[in-house]
């Protein structure tokens, strides 16, 4: 049943060390899509990306989103998340350290300084399996 807001089981899931496919909208209306790194803040799911990825600029110009992830242990438990995205710079880049460790548990090394953002996801339609 698809509801408006987080749910426990998307809550755990988009919490857990499973990956999220972001997809987006490019110009043309064709749909983009990528791998990251996330967790639930609050009533909102976070990632990181940096300003010179197509993400971000699809998400500059069009703020919807889709996000959909699965348990790694069962891909047939999976949320999907609907919704608009406010974004903000992380100059610190203490979101995608805060992932690393989450991910991998240990410190995120970029090998060049990028212009880091938080992409934060209000939801507006929630699905779960």
């Amino acid at each position: 049943m698809a509801e408006k807001a987080l749910n426990d089981k998307a809550r755990e899931l988009f919490d857990g060390r499973n990956f999220v496919t972001v997809a987006t909208l490019n110009p043309d209306g064709s749909p983009q899509g990528s791998p990251v790194w996330a967790k639930v803040d609050g009533d909102q799911i976070v990632f990181s990306t940096t300003k010179g990825r197509r993400k971000y600029t699809n998400l500059v110009r069009d703020p919807r989103v889709n996000l959909t992830t699965y348990d790694i242990a069962n891909p047939y438990d999976y949320a999907e998340v609907r919704g608009t995205v406010t974004i903000v710079d992380d100059p610190d880049a203490a979101l995608i350290e805060e992932l690393s460790k989450k991910y991998t548990g240990g410190s995120w090394e970029e090998p060049v300084p990028a212009d880091r953002v938080i992409v934060r996801v209000t939801p507006t339609y929630v699905f779960t399996r």
